[in-house]
């Protein structure tokens, strides 16, 4: 995989994994949803009106047309692994934006990641 391909991919992944961020954040600002019968649509209303979902959202559509740019370059048996970056990605970003907790026990999960994606892009 050459460096601009490699680039597409991981741009892709990043956006995604901001857009996971951006969407926990809005989230955050709204409580836990619980949906009714009755409150479904005013639900939906306070979420579509929440700057982080509406971002999220947006990181979204623009990572797909990065994607599928990716994807036209290289073999998803090599791309679609290289998602689990976006793990790593979440896990700092959860940390450091969000304040959530990162164990011993994710970082070593990190670990792993980080040596199958190593290994994935050499073969």
């Amino acid at each position: 995989m050459n460096l601009p391909t490699f680039g597409f991919i991981f741009v892709g992944i990043c956006l995604n994994a901001m857009a996971q961020l951006l969407l926990k954040a809005g989230t955050n600002a709204v409580g836990a949803i619980h949906l009714t019968a009755e409150n479904w649509f005013a639900t939906a209303i306070k979420l579509a009106t929440q700057l982080p979902i509406v971002a999220g959202l947006t990181c979204y559509v623009i990572s797909v047309v990065v994607w599928i740019i990716g994807l036209s370059r290289v073999d998803v048996t090599i791309a679609y692994p290289l998602l689990s970056l976006g793990y790593i990605i979440n896990a700092i970003g959860a940390w450091y934006f969000l304040g959530e907790m990162v164990s011993a026990q994710r970082i070593l999960a990190i670990g792993v990641i980080i040596v199958g994606v190593i290994l994935l892009t050499r073969s």
